[in-house]
C-alpha cells in the first residue's frame, strides 16, 4: 500500500552575512545523525532546503502521522535537537513578518501546473 504524503512548504532567512551563510551550508552538508532520525521518526518521509542570497527554502514531505505541534514537542524533549536549533540560530534570522520566536514560516501554495483551471 502507497503512503500519500503532503507537502509543506517553509521561508526562513539566514543573516545576510556570506561567511555566515558559508557555513550554515556546510553544517547542513553533514548534518548530525540524531537530527536527520529526529526529522525522521516525526512522520516526515523527505526534506529539503535549497538558497538563494539569505533566503532558505525548505520543502518537508509528511505522512499522516506528521503534526508541527508533534514535532515541535518532540524537538523540545531531545538535547541534540535544542543544541542544533541553538547553533542554527546563529546563522538565522527571522522573516520580517514572522511571529515572535517563530523561525520557519509556513509558506502558502499559489500556482500548481498540474492542477491550475
Amino acid at each position: 500500500m502507497a503512503v500519500t504524503l503532503k507537502k509543506y512548504c517553509l521561508a526562513l532567512d539566514l543573516k545576510d552575512d556570506p561567511k555566515k551563510i558559508a557555513e550554515y551550508i556546510k553544517y547542513h552538508q553533514h548534518v548530525w545523525p540524531e537530527i536527520n532520525e529526529s526529522i525522521r521518526s516525526s512522520g516526515i518521509h523527505g526534506a529539503q532546503i535549497y538558497s538563494t542570497a539569505n533566503r532558505l527554502f525548505m520543502i518537508l514531505e509528511v505522512d499522516d502521522t506528521f503534526s508541527f505541534e508533534k514535532k515541535a514537542n518532540m524537538d523540545a524533549d531531545n538535547p541534540k535537537v535544542q543544541e542544533w536549533e541553538a547553533l542554527m540560530w546563529k546563522f538565522q534570522q527571522a522573516l520580517p513578518h514572522a511571529q515572535s520566536g517563530q523561525k520557519w514560516v509556513l509558506m502558502d501554495k499559489i500556482y500548481d501546473l498540474n492542477n491550475n483551471t
